[in-house]
């Protein structure tokens, strides 16, 4: 076998490695969406859930599955070179940052729930009503709606106007053209982020002080706190952790395309999908009672004479 030979097989098994990164990543994202999918009908199903924490966890499913879609429409655009008219581009740019924001804010909002719930318990019942939980919805919402709401009238009112014509394959680089706004924005979501980031540490130390002097009935509660909130700060040092990604992609590029590949398909996977992951792991298979609720909804199209259950505080009992 000759030089050109070697040459023209190495290219091919790249070729085909490049195009089972796609599949990969669609069947991952395909499974999580389906799973955030059942949790949402479970919880739109049983009245029983409309407590502060789970109407919380379903924001947070929503956002998830919201932000995984559309990331993963730009990343297969991007793959295969799909051009896209640049002010739906910049739509859906904005739509990402949107839910990129909103987020972590909401898994900051389970953290204080938590804290109120374990800290604060004779005033848990006030606070966290369904009333209280949907303005603080809204206002997370508002807030996270800021920052890229600006970035898109800078990003429109910068844009040359012939340019408004063109066709390009969607990133998020395309709406950061002009370089002060690149940084502006990298730095107020890393601040962002960091301020989060204490606001949880802050409620994990104070939930663990509390868990030193709570009685023995309260200590699984307590501790099961905890470890809610340590998945919590993990899930928000994930997500810090894809600011640094374009840092780390973009010299690859100029280098080895290959390499730039597999570490952009690396972190999509890591900083991404994996996040993600621990929002059902949180409620989804450590909350008893939703978890019931969950089996029951799953398996119900399975077992024979399933219309013949009903659900009570999400277990499934005879009628």
């Amino acid at each position: 076998m000759n030089q050109t030979e070697n040459q023209n097989l190495s290219s091919t098994f790249n070729l085909k490695a490049i195009n089972e990164k796609p599949l990969v990543v669609q069947v991952l994202v395909g499974i999580l969406l389906y799973v955030n999918g059942l949790m949402i009908f479970t919880f739109l199903k049983k009245e029983t859930f409309r407590e502060t924490r789970y109407i919380l966890f379903a924001q947070t499913l929503f956002v998830d599955s919201a932000l995984m879609l559309l990331t993963d429409l730009t990343l297969m655009g991007s793959f295969y070179q799909y051009p896209v008219h640049i002010i739906p581009c910049y739509i859906i740019c904005t739509l990402m940052f949107l839910l990129y924001v909103c987020s972590p804010m909401t898994l900051v909002a389970m953290c204080l729930e938590r804290y109120v719930a374990i800290c604060m318990p004779l005033r848990h019942a006030s606070i966290s009503t369904p009333k209280n939980t949907i303005i603080g919805i809204l206002i997370i919402w508002a807030v996270s709606f800021v920052i890229p709401l600006f970035v898109l009238i800078v990003a429109f009112a910068y844009i040359p106007p012939g340019v408004l014509h063109q066709y390009v394959v969607c990133s998020v680089e395309i709406m950061l053209q002009v370089k002060w706004l690149a940084d502006m924005r990298a730095t107020s979501l890393q601040l962002l982020l960091i301020l989060m980031l204490c606001i949880i540490v802050s409620t994990y130390f104070k939930i663990m002080l509390a868990a030193r002097s709570a009685s023995s009935e309260m200590k699984n509660s307590t501790n099961k706190g905890l470890k809610t909130v340590i998945l919590h700060g993990v899930q928000l040092l994930l997500s810090m952790m894809q600011l640094i990604t374009p840092y780390i992609e973009m010299p690859l590029w100029k280098v080895d395309v290959m390499l730039f590949i597999n570490v952009r398909y690396s972190n999509f996977i890591l900083f991404l999908i994996l996040p993600r992951c621990l929002s059902p792991l949180v409620y989804g298979l450590r909350d008893k009672k939703f978890y019931n609720a969950l089996k029951y909804y799953a398996f119900c199209g399975i077992f024979l004479g399933c219309n013949k259950h009903k659900i009570r505080d999400g277990k499934p009992l005879e009628v």
